[in-house]
């Protein structure tokens, strides 16, 4: 019998690479990891990883019961839901991830609402850029996360994750009529490596040059501060421009930004996310978008 558990680090390997980034994700350490996969391979009865001295891969073999892996995990999830809804109604600790605007925005009422009509739950937040979602879901660290997506920058798909659309919002440029007007200015953007920072450079690059990055901030009301200090240039969604700084000038581009709600694959009719998605749509309601 094939042991779920190790289903899933094998999972993990295909999606991560090494052992190392396995083990740092599950908090194994590495020598646990190799332990565990050596093991499935011996309960499967065929070799599932190539090892060339520090280097694994998987064989045909193993990317065949990654395949399958994915639909037992899926299956297990819906049956852990199905269970949840026979128990009754929401309740217990709750994960949340969201990014830093939807938790400022959107979390305070939507929670407000979940807590209110469902008092056995416990909801539990942690900021977090949505780049990182789909490991933390996967690894169980969170159960739902708010995250988005944004033009130019191509929606990250992971089998094991599903989302459900919430809402999408337009992006705003500041003090100046266009994008390319802004190609000698220095700018502020979010941080490398997250999908803000990667769309306001794909932005710039669209329209003809390399933006010259100054500040890199992640908190959108700063950004607005430096922006009013006449530190530079940049792109905001809606929801982070609401109420901007005297001065400030806003153009409307035609770029969005669209926020998802999204679970592990099969999860998405346990009683508690059910509830949080619910909540999500309700506070979406009153946006002002």
């Amino acid at each position: 019998m094939l042991d779920p558990r190790k289903l899933h680090l094998l999972r993990e390997l295909a999606r991560r690479g090494t052992i190392a980034a396995v083990a740092e994700a599950v908090t194994f350490t590495p020598s646990a990891v190799s332990q565990q996969l050596s093991a499935l391979e011996r309960e499967a009865g065929v070799q599932l990883l190539e090892r060339t001295g520090r280097t694994v891969t998987l064989t045909s073999a193993g990317h065949v019961l990654v395949e399958h892996a994915q639909a037992v995990l899926e299956q297990l999830e819906r049956a852990s839901a199905a269970l949840a809804a026979a128990r009754g109604g929401p309740s217990g600790p709750l994960r949340i991830g969201a990014f830093p605007t939807a938790a400022r925005v959107l979390l305070p009422p939507a929670l407000a609402r979940l807590t209110g009509a469902h008092p056995g739950l416990e909801p539990m937040v942690s900021e977090i850029d949505p780049a990182d979602v789909s490991a933390a879901l996967r690894a169980g660290e969170l159960d739902v996360a708010l995250v988005h997506e944004y033009d130019f920058v191509p929606p990250v798909t992971d089998a094991a994750i599903e989302a459900e659309a919430l809402f999408s919002e337009p992006m705003y440029l500041t003090d100046r009529p266009s994008i390319a007007a802004a190609h000698a200015d220095s700018w502020i953007t979010n941080k490398p490596g997250t999908l803000c920072h990667t769309m306001a450079i794909r932005a710039c690059q669209a329209a003809g040059f390399e933006p010259i990055v100054r500040h890199h901030i992640d908190d959108f009301d700063t950004v607005l501060a430096f922006v009013a200090a006449g530190q530079g240039i940049a792109i905001v969604p809606r929801l982070a421009a609401i109420s901007p700084p005297g001065g400030v000038a806003l153009t409307r581009l035609p770029l969005s930004r669209r926020t998802l709600a999204a679970f592990r694959r099969g999860n998405g009719e346990h009683p508690a996310i059910r509830a949080a998605v619910a909540a999500f749509h309700a506070a979406v309601a009153h946006l002002p978008l």
